[in-house]
């Protein structure tokens, strides 16, 4: 059951904006896109480590694709209890065109069919840009917590 809306797929590659759940065909592409777009590297950045998110919740992540090409990505987790937003990423050259917003459009509305109340979001605190575009769309620093982060592997 998909729970996105999926468009018809055009013969000819259109310059109009799609999004879908991304597929294990696509984490190579994903993977490179992110070298590109997202600001930073994750220890989880490698195929391994996505195609896991997808055996795991095939419609955490979503693609945002013009003329057939990546141009956004967030991934949108929900564990049953809490929402969580990670990777959102917009190519450099499609920034300000809507793509950013309806991919968390997309996300929050996965978000309420699943039952989530509130959505949180892993932001770069040297990332202005992010926390700028994070702010304009509705969300807003939790200064009473911290993340706490300890890696499990070497």
């Amino acid at each position: 059951m998909n729970e996105l809306p999926m468009n018809e797929l055009p013969d000819e590659p259109s310059d109009e904006l799609r999004l879908r759940p991304a597929v294990p065909d696509d984490l190579d592409a994903v993977l490179a896109f992110w070298r590109t777009a997202a600001e930073g590297t994750s220890i989880s950045d490698d195929r391994a480590g996505v195609e896991r998110l997808l055996a795991r919740d095939p419609q955490a992540l979503i693609l945002a694709e013009r003329g057939g090409e990546p141009v956004g990505t967030v991934i949108a987790g929900f564990d049953g209890w809490r929402c969580h937003l990670y990777r959102l990423a917009v190519a450099p050259e499609r920034r300000r065109q809507g793509v950013a917003t309806a991919l968390l459009a997309a996300a929050e509305e996965r978000f309420v069919r699943l039952g989530g109340r509130r959505a949180d979001a892993m932001v770069l605190v040297r990332n202005e840009r992010a926390r700028y575009a994070w702010s304009a769309a509705g969300y807003a620093p939790e200064e009473r917590w911290r993340r706490w982060v300890k890696p499990l592997t070497a």
